[in-house]
């Protein structure tokens, strides 16, 4: 059997076990590091080599585009304190301390390796930390600075990391002028991700609405900032992030409905297979990996996974707390800008340092070789070491962030819910005057009641604690109930017109997809 066929059996695999994930409630990445190792026990798969040039191009721009996408550019410009701390501040401080852990409690780490491990696991993953406090009720701040935060620390974590490699090949550093190399590559990388944005935006604006084709250039685009930007070393990973932020708020302008309901399912399913494979991958090389640091006892490597992974977790904990308050005690602006800044949801952002994908894909990336005839040192110790940061982090912090809300009392702000309950309620308020200004002499009484109850029971959904006159919260729960099972039984009744050849394929498709549109609508509504 292929390496390639194998790959797959393992992805379908992987994805039947993702379903459980729903039932119990877990982030699946958890699932995935978990699937990883199982994999990487099960006795005679193959060692599949990877090309570590490719690792980077084929996993990182889309995971990062992704998080951009979903990413409010004014929320994101509202924290931009708080994120940059964490996003260049701790980052920076959590590959020194874990550096200087590497280095003085492993035995033969040298300083270039030890600095290549610590910017690997140093920046928090954007999949891991959406899907840790997905469905979760906190406040949106936090939610805002934790995605924000990996969309940014990547940029941080993977200059450092190749500055590292790089001294790792030439032997020598130089701290001022990686720092102003650090400024060039980052802003360059800024400025490209918005040009290609914009000529992506151009293109939608100029092309006609076809759901296929607008999802194809939304796969196309991060590639494109990603390898402009690297070809002019640049930031591929700012350039990424740049161009998903521009991009994100004009897709009201340049796609049709069609177009984002069928762009976020291949976008889903996208991030989830790539997830789902380089944790496949790094299974099938895990056999490899412990054969080659075979000199290591497994309970010596057990110990410096706990090492590294410690470190990890306290450097983060160390930097989060000052880095919250201390600004907060010398700048009485931004005591009053950040009112609901406390310990309880400054502990949650300080719990939320999940690693993930872009670790795993950087330590695969390492070089093979530092040069011709000189390997690259500890390498497959260092992955194996990020690994075991990514499980401790994953499973550790993502299995126990709920109950820490819980035990906590963390509870989502009302400041935003009213906010989007006043916004929702002023636009059927307006659709429903509108309606009476423009269609009141044209329209039935029967029709025009028809056209405007749509929009009362919105405002009565949003309004329940204001509406004793009309329907009550048990009720407006039985009309949606009612509402799902019709559309599970005019479903069931078109499907049952075709397979008796009432009802050809196209209509049935045309009819489910309304359905789809009709039902998505009506969990929107109830909050699933």
């Amino acid at each position: 059997m292929s390496n390639i066929a194998i790959v797959i059996i393992l992805l379908a695999i992987v994805t039947a076990l993702a379903q459980i994930t729903d039932k119990v409630r877990i982030p699946y990445p958890i699932l995935l590091v978990l699937a990883g190792i199982a994999i990487g026990l099960v006795p005679g798969l193959p060692v599949i080599k990877l090309d570590p040039d490719i690792v980077f191009l084929v996993f990182l721009p889309p995971v990062l585009y992704a998080a951009a996408w979903t990413t409010s550019w004014p929320d994101f410009k509202e924290s931009i304190r708080p994120i940059s701390l964490l996003a260049i501040g701790c980052v920076l401080f959590t590959t020194l301390i874990v550096a200087f852990a590497a280095h003085y409690f492993i035995p033969g780490f040298g300083w270039v390796e030890s600095f290549v491990l610590g910017a690997i696991v140093s920046p928090p993953d954007a999949v891991a930390a959406t899907a840790a406090t997905k469905g979760l009720k906190v406040p949106k701040r936090i939610i805002t600075i934790l995605e924000g935060e990996s969309l940014v620390n990547d940029a941080t974590g993977l200059i450092a990391y190749r500055y590292a490699v790089a001294a790792a090949a030439s032997g020598t550093f130089i701290f001022w002028l990686a720092g102003l190399n650090f400024f060039y590559v980052a802003g360059l990388g800024i400025i490209l991700g918005i040009l290609v944005g914009y000529v992506f935006y151009w293109i939608h604006k100029i092309t006609p609405n076809n759901a296929t084709t607008d999802s194809t250039f939304t796969l196309l685009a991060p590639y494109s900032a990603y390898l402009l930007a690297e070809e002019v070393h640049a930031s591929g990973v700012l350039a990424v992030v740049a161009a998903g932020l521009f991009l994100s708020p004009r897709s009201s302008e340049v796609f049709s409905n069609r177009t984002r309901i069928q762009a976020s399912a291949v976008w889903d399913t996208l991030i989830f297979v790539l997830n789902g494979i380089i944790f496949i991958l790094i299974g099938l090389q895990l056999p490899a990996i412990l054969e080659n640091i075979k000199t290591n006892s497994i309970t010596t490597l057990i110990w410096y996974g706990v090492v590294v992974s410690v470190a990890t977790v306290v450097a983060r904990i160390i930097w989060v707390f000052p880095g919250a308050f201390l600004p907060r005690w010398l700048s009485k602006s931004i005591r009053e800008k950040e009112k609901d800044t406390n310990v309880k949801s400054v502990g949650i952002v300080a719990w939320s340092g999940m690693r993930g994908i872009v670790s795993l894909a950087a330590a695969l990336a390492i070089p093979i070789m530092v040069t011709d005839t000189k390997p690259f040192p500890n390498r497959d110790l260092i992955i194996f070491l990020t690994f075991c940061v990514i499980f401790v982090t994953l499973v550790l912090q993502g299995m126990t962030i709920r109950k820490l809300i819980q035990f906590l009392g963390i509870k989502t702000d009302d400041q935003h819910t009213k906010e989007e309950e006043r916004v929702r309620v002023e636009l059927a308020s307006s659709l429903i005057e509108h309606i009476e200004e423009n269609f009141s002499l044209d329209l039935s009484e029967v029709v025009l009641s028809q056209i405007k109850s749509k929009y009362e029971n919105r405002i009565q959904r949003i309004r329940k604690e204001e509406s004793t006159h009309r329907l009550a919260p048990e009720q407006i729960e039985q009309l949606q109930r009612i509402q799902q099972q019709l559309i599970n039984q005019e479903r069931e009744y078109i499907l049952r017109l075709r397979r008796e050849g009432k009802a050809t394929d196209e209509l049935v498709r045309k009819i489910e997809y309304e359905l789809d549109l009709e039902e998505a609508r009506l969990e929107l509504e109830q909050g699933a």
